[in-house]
């Protein structure tokens, strides 16, 4: 599987995916389980380096690999 997020791309998820966890921890609420499950998501994107939806829409923020510029999809 092909890498599509740059190493700040997967910063932002990180952070932002930690902040969602915890705030699911501290929540009472119903929406706690919307929150916890987009940072897990957000969390298994930034471990992975690659986001499907991306993918599907053929976005990358990732640098090109050598011998890749210039190739189209």
């Amino acid at each position: 599987m092909q890498h599509n997020l740059a190493s700040w791309d997967r910063a932002v998820r990180t952070v932002v995916a930690l902040a969602l966890v915890a705030v699911a921890i501290a929540w009472a609420s119903p929406w706690r389980w919307v929150a916890l499950a987009i940072g897990v998501i957000l969390g298994a994107t930034a471990a992975s380096g690659y986001c499907p939806l991306y993918g599907v829409c053929r976005i990358s923020t990732a640098t090109p690999q050598a011998g890749e510029q210039g190739r189209r999809p």
